[in-house]
């Protein structure tokens, strides 16, 4: 087994007699992106090949080094892949494409690789290589040129061959996306077929990690999944069709890698799996003891953790001297303060599912706390998983714009933390997080994310152009690189990088009410297209703040649809009666349930009563996960109804109440009527 680690050591060990046995280990050094195996066509893949920096190295199994490869990449090595003497290596936004270390190919992306994979050459006879990247595509390349586009449900992270060789065809591969979604697609000369696809319905986390193993021994590889939230899962292809969900495990932290092979015990295969804080774990085919049989503990075993026993102690003590030499040497005259490393993974992205935020902390060490600020106004959702104890802190928002403190308490030994938020579109600022991992002398690291303009905004490859909608124009002496900075700044998921090309459009939705907007941008002019007037009105008022700033004149127009006011709000309504209707019930719960312990039984309440008893547990289990959501629902109504008649010049804040009442009453009909009564 070799693993590669984040202070850039490479391992390699073996397992004799139940016990690691080191093989080779090199010396840290920069940290280790990507390790893969490899060695000439159809022969073991024996070599090593680890990327660091912008450097890939080469090593035999016994540990001595053989190549050391400097590439011409200006940025770190985000992917690699290896097929014989051809290296395939990726950078945020560049792929190059060597052979023999001789350079041969290079494709500029229009959005970050995640990963890199090529058929395999001896079953598709040409190089055909495959990006990953982060707008939902797989790109598939022909020498230096983008043969085609396949779109896939989520941003890929992780690409494998099927099969391990591609399948019969050597054209399949698996992706899996940050998401939580998998799926198979075929990678023909000419266009992609879709084979199979499986969403994410138990909510679990992204995938990282993709093998093809045969563990169950039926003579199929199964799939195994290892994913961001530590699920471990191995799926079986019962039928020819789509995989079915066979085992899963899970693990207390991320899994960044994930193996199936033979590794303890001849004739019992393993799955290894290593996860973020550098725990490798092993899940074995072996019986551990057989069903009916008292559990006895060999003399092998016995010695086997009296001798871990006595290793754990003995590290307890050389902790607690060098803890003690560091406190007598931190209140000396010539003491130097120093503050212990070390890394955060963190990942804030937005769930299309339930229009919320979701920000994941990893830390390699337990950590003691985190301390999450805002200075816009968010709701705290809560997280099942979550374990830690949170308490929030009042803030005073006038002076500092502080709209948010909440303190989470880790309970002992965790090291991943997840927590989700909900944002009010128009509202943009920073959210914060100070992360203290409970390591000695007490330190924290603090990272910021930003809660953008339309922060509910999701890409996506197509709208649908046959819904009523508004138009706002910009045109100024603004470059291509200007409005391009101001649309990431106002929208998620776009890339840092300025487009190639003259002009560029993208297309995002509403992950909350479904509405979609259309932007195209280029030099000295923008247009934005929008069936959600609030949308249109957020942009306006953004843009032009941009465009001020930098002392840019801008001349804005503007082409308001009535009729995409009636549509928003029919789109509106079904989540407004759903939310309405839910809180009805919850709040008669109380009352029912003691009319219940009263009679001594609830046969005399009407049928609709008596469902509302019966499914008492799962209403209020889920009005307590979306707090707020009936205001947030009033609240875009009411924005809705500002910007219509803001874009006529008319205020009409003092009717806001009149609105309200109309709300509670829910009815479609009269709130339309009078959306179009109140000119």
């Amino acid at each position: 087994v070799v693993v590669g680690d984040q202070d850039g050591v490479i391992t390699c060990f073996g397992i004799k007699k139940g016990e690691a046995v080191p093989v080779f280990k090199t010396l840290p050094g920069q940290k280790i992106a990507r390790l893969e195996l490899g060695g000439a066509l159809n022969t073991p893949q024996e070599k090593i090949f680890v990327a660091t920096g912008s450097e890939v190295r080469g090593f035999t199994k016994r540990g001595k080094q053989f190549l050391s490869f400097e590439t011409n990449l200006t940025e770190s090595i985000k992917a690699m892949h290896i097929s014989g003497a051809d290296l395939f290596l990726c950078a945020s936004y560049i792929y190059n494409h060597y052979c023999d270390c001789k350079d041969q190919h290079y494709y500029l992306s229009g959005d970050k690789i995640n990963d890199v994979l090529c058929l395999p050459v001896d079953k598709v006879n040409c190089i055909t290589p495959v990006l990953a990247c982060q707008d939902r595509v797989l790109r598939v390349l022909q020498g230096s040129d983008l043969l085609y586009e396949v779109e896939v449900p989520g941003p890929p992270t992780v690409l494998a061959l099927n099969n391990g060789n591609g399948g019969d065809s050597g054209e399949e591969i698996v992706y899996g996306t940050s998401d939580g979604k998998l799926g198979l697609t075929q990678i023909t000369g000419s266009k992609p077929i879709a084979k199979w696809e499986i969403g994410n319905e138990k909510k679990r986390g992204g995938i990282l990690c993709i093998d093809s193993f045969d563990i169950l021994g039926d003579g199929v590889k199964e799939l195994l999944v290892g994913r961001d939230d530590g699920v471990l899962e191995i799926y079986n292809f019962e039928s020819a069709d789509d995989p079915v969900l066979r085992y899963d495990h899970a693990l207390s932290e991320s899994i960044a890698s994930i193996q199936g092979g033979c590794v303890g015990k001849d004739g019992y295969d393993e799955i290894l799996a290593s996860t973020y804080s550098g725990w490798l774990t092993g899940l074995t085919t072996e019986p551990v003891h057989r069903e009916g049989e008292e559990l006895k503990l060999s003399q092998e075993m016995q010695s086997k953790i009296s001798s871990l026993r006595n290793e754990l102690e003995h590290l307890q003590m050389k902790v607690l001297q060098e803890r003690e030499k560091y406190q007598q040497s931190s209140q000396s005259s010539t003491a130097v303060s120093s503050v212990p490393a070390f890394s955060v993974n963190d990942k804030f992205t937005l769930n299309k599912d339930d229009a919320s935020y979701s920000l994941i902390l990893e830390v390699q060490t337990a950590i003691d706390n985190v301390l999450v600020q805002s200075d816009v106004p968010i709701d705290l959702l809560d997280v099942d998983k979550n374990s830690a104890v949170v308490s929030f802190s009042s803030c005073d928002s006038e002076p500092n714009s502080n709209f948010l403190l909440a303190t989470y308490r880790c309970q002992a030994n965790t090291t991943r933390l997840e927590l989700k938020v909900r944002s009010i579109e128009g509202q943009y600022g920073t959210l914060q997080a100070y992360v203290t991992p409970r390591i000695q002398p007490k330190t924290c690291q603090v990272h910021q994310y930003q809660i953008k303009p339309l922060s509910l905004h999701q890409r996506t490859h197509s709208i649908d152009h046959d819904r009523p909608v508004n138009t706002l124009t910009l045109k100024g002496q603004f470059s291509f690189a200007e409005i391009h900075s101001w649309v990431v700044f106002c929208l998620p998921e776009v890339p840092e990088k300025t487009p190639a090309g003259e002009s560029i459009t993208f297309y995002f939705q509403n992950t909350f009410l479904g509405t979609q907007l259309e932007s195209t941008y280029r030099k000295g002019e923008g247009c934005f297209k929008s069936d959600n007037i609030s949308t249109i009105s957020i942009l306006k008022d953004v843009l032009s703040k941009e465009a001020t700033k930098r002392k840019i004149n801008l001349n804005i127009s503007y082409d308001i649809n009535e009729e995409s006011v009636r549509h928003t709000l029919k789109l509106i309504h079904p989540k407004l009666e759903y939310q309405q209707l839910l809180a009805k019930k919850v709040h008669l719960i109380d009352a029912l349930r003691e009319l219940q312990v009263h009679e001594g039984n609830v046969d005399f309440l009407l049928p609709k009563y008596r469902s509302i008893l019966e499914e008492a547990d799962q209403l209020l289990e889920e009005y307590k996960r979306q707090p707020a959501h009936l205001e947030r629902l009033y609240g875009m109504i009411t924005d809705l109804f500002i910007d219509k008649f803001k874009f006529k010049g008319t205020n009409v804040k003092t009717k806001v109440p009149l609105l309200l009442e109309i709300l509670d009453g829910c009815d479609q009909d009269g709130l339309i009527a009078f959306f179009e009564a109140a000119a």
